[in-house]
C-alpha cells in the first residue's frame, strides 16, 4: 500500500516540535463492469481485486463474479447481472446501486462471548497503526481471521473482505466481519447483500443502521472496545449472552 512522508510541527505538552509523518495516500481506481465503465472508486491501492469483486457483491449486482483483472488503476470485473442498474450517492459521498431490497439473511451461524473479544482484538493492522488514516475491516471464518484489509474508506474495506471470500469460495453464511467504522443503515445493507450474518464495529451505529440490521435478521454489534460491547439486534447468534 501507498504512503508517503510528509513534515509537520508536531506540539505535544505545549512544546512545539519538527516531526516526519507517514501519510497513507488515496488514489482513484476505474470500475468496468462486463466491459462497460461503471464508476470510480476513491481507495488504498492494495487488494484491488478482491475490491471489485466485493463492491458488486455488496451492491446487490450479483450474487457472484466470474473474474477479475486489474492494470494500473483499472479494475475489470465480469458477472451475471440481471435487470437495469441505478446509482444513487450513499453516505460516503460515493456512488451506490439502487436496487431490490435484498432478503433476510438465513444463517444459524453463532458466536461467543470469548469470540466478540477476539475478532475485536484483531479489528487492527499495522498500517492503522503507523498512519492512524485508515479504516479496516477482517473477515472471521471457521474459528479464525482468514482476511483483513485496510483502506482509506470504511467501505472499501468491507468489499474487500468479502471480495476475498468470493474469490475463494468461502461461504458468507459462517463468516462474521469486524470493522473500524460507522453501521449506518447503507453499511447494513452491503452485508446483507452479501449474506453476512454477524458485525462487529468498533465503532457506533444509527437507528437506521438498527433497523435495517433488525429488518434483514443481521447481528450488529457495535462500540466493541477492550470489554465492551452493545449487542443492537438479533442476539441470539451469541450463544452465551446470558449465560
Amino acid at each position: 500500500m501507498s504512503t508517503i512522508r510528509f513534515t509537520g510541527i508536531q506540539v505535544r505538552g505545549g512544546k512545539a516540535v519538527s516531526i516526519e509523518d507517514t501519510i497513507i495516500k488515496e488514489e482513484r481506481f476505474s470500475l468496468y463492469l462486463n466491459g462497460s465503465h461503471f464508476t470510480d472508486i476513491v481507495a488504498s491501492a492494495n487488494q484491488t481485486m478482491e475490491l471489485g469483486a466485493g463492491f458488486i457483491v455488496c451492491q446487490g449486482l450479483s450474487k457472484s463474479v466470474e473474474r477479475v483483472t486489474v492494470s494500473g488503476h483499472e479494475i475489470m470485473v465480469t458477472a451475471p447481472i440481471a435487470g437495469s442498474i441505478k446509482k444513487e450517492i450513499v453516505t460516503t459521498g460515493s456512488v451506490g446501486v439502487i436496487r431490490h431490497l435484498p432478503g433476510r439473511v438465513n444463517s444459524d451461524h453463532s458466536i461467543t462471548i470469548a469470540e466478540v473479544y477476539a475478532i475485536t482484538d484483531e479489528i487492527v493492522t499495522d498500517l492503522w497503526r503507523q498512519t492512524g488514516g485508515v479504516h479496516c475491516s477482517v473477515l472471521y471464518h471457521n474459528g479464525r481471521i482468514v482476511m483483513r484489509s485496510s483502506d482509506v474508506g470504511r467501505h472499501n474495506t468491507v468489499d474487500k473482505v468479502i471480495g476475498y471470500a468470493v474469490l475463494n469460495r468461502i461461504p458468507l453464511g459462517e463468516c462474521v466481519i469486524g470493522c473500524t467504522g460507522r453501521q449506518p443503515r447503507d453499511m447494513v445493507i452491503k452485508y446483507a447483500h452479501a449474506g453476512i450474518p454477524v458485525i462487529i464495529s468498533r465503532a457506533a451505529t444509527t437507528d437506521r443502521g438498527i433497523a435495517a440490521a433488525d429488518e434483514f435478521g443481521i447481528t450488529l454489534i457495535c462500540f466493541s472496545r477492550q470489554d465492551r460491547f452493545t449487542v443492537y439486534t438479533h442476539q441470539d447468534r451469541i450463544r452465551d449472552l446470558f449465560g
